[in-house]
Formats: C-alpha cells, structure tokens, sequence
C-alpha cells in the first residue's frame, strides 16, 4: 500500500491547516492509500546554517524532527505540506523545515520521484504566494508535484470557517485523488519495468569572474 506523509506546519494542532489536511487524509483513505499525518509542534524548529555536514552524511547535523521526517520519508511515497499564510508567506516555521528537510536528503535522492504538494489555509490573502514559495522545494527536488482543480487553498479564520469553503474543500478532494491516481501510475510503471530516470551530475555555475 502507498503512503504519503502529510506534514502539518501550523503551530495549532487541530487548526485551518489541519482541517484542510484531514479532508486530503479522508480522501486518500477511500482511494486506499495510507497516510500519517506529521505536526511539527511549537517548539522552535533550528535553521539551516549552511554546514554542509548533511552533504556528507546524508543526515542534518540538528538531531529533531527534520531527520525524524526523513527517515519516514524514506518509506514513504510523498508528500504533502501545509501551511498558514503569515504575511503574504508561509510560517518561518516551516521554511526552516524545509530548507533543512530538503537539503539533508539531497546527498542520496531521498525525495527524487516521489509525489508531494502543497496546501495553505489563509483568513483572506496571501494563499498564492504562499503556496508558491512551497511549490519551489518540490520543483527543485526532481519530485512530481500534483496539482488540482484550483490552487491548494482554503479560507476561513477557524476550523468551522473552514469547513464552510466548500470550493476549497473539494479542491483538498480533487488534489487528494489526483495523488492517489499518479502514486499508482508510478507503481504501476515500476511493475512494467519503467525505471525513474538517470540524472547527469548536477553542474553549479556561479556567476563569478
């Protein structure tokens, strides 16, 4: 069975985001795909220092729930990352997970080919810059990332608000299918002997004279 890891970066454990996560979880469910929803707390979540220890060990150098949720990643088959919007972005919460998140499994591909999305919940603006600013860690990350009927958002300033975007709960739905669809096409392409592509090395340029 497939399974996607569902990450929850709201300081608020059963909050906006949550709810929005839970209708994607609920969904995954009925398309028999296994989920584990991950809440990353509220205690202060360290930043990258550029180290570059993760280079060489394939592991972050701050032992907390960054390498935690990758080990799970490991396993699983994706991905899906939610966010409040906090001034027109996502939390610094959960861009310092991320960035550690995603540098440290850069040295062994952890999250090449794998599915992953995004989703925010928002009062009223800012949904779209923040779901870009998350959209970019899958996007450099050779990842497939799925898309929807609408951008990933919902409105509402409490759970029961929430629950009252009906448009953003069915986009929630539509994204949750959609991933179950493209986790099974990749199992079934593996089965058919269609291996993920080779990469050529990656080639840094810095624009130095």
């Amino acid at each position: 069975m497939s399974k996607i890891l569902l990450i929850n970066g709201s300081p608020n454990e059963k909050g906006c985001t949550y709810t929005a996560l839970a209708e994607i979880a609920a969904t995954l469910h009925e398309q028999g795909v296994e989920t584990e929803m991950i809440w990353l707390g509220k205690k202060p979540v360290q930043d990258c220092i550029a180290c570059h220890s993760c280079m060489k060990t394939g592991r972050c150098v701050f032992t907390d729930i960054v390498n935690e949720t990758a080990d799970k990643l490991a396993a699983a088959d994706g991905l899906v990352v939610g966010s409040p919007v906090y001034y027109g972005g996502p939390t610094g919460f959960i861009t310092s997970f991320l960035d550690r998140l995603t540098f440290s499994c850069t040295k062994d591909a952890r999250m090449c080919g794998k599915v992953s999305a995004s989703i925010v919940s928002c009062r009223r603006g800012g949904a779209t810059a923040a779901f870009d600013r998350l959209n970019k860690y899958f996007q450099m990350s050779n990842m497939v990332v799925v898309g929807s009927q609408y951008w990933n958002q919902v409105h509402g300033f409490t759970p029961d608000e929430v629950r009252k975007d009906l448009e953003g709960l069915q986009t929630m739905r539509t994204l949750a299918r959609n991933i179950a669809w493209i986790t099974k096409c990749i199992e079934a392409g593996k089965q058919a002997g269609i291996d993920y592509p080779t990469h050529e090395p990656v080639i840094m340029t810095n624009f130095i004279d």
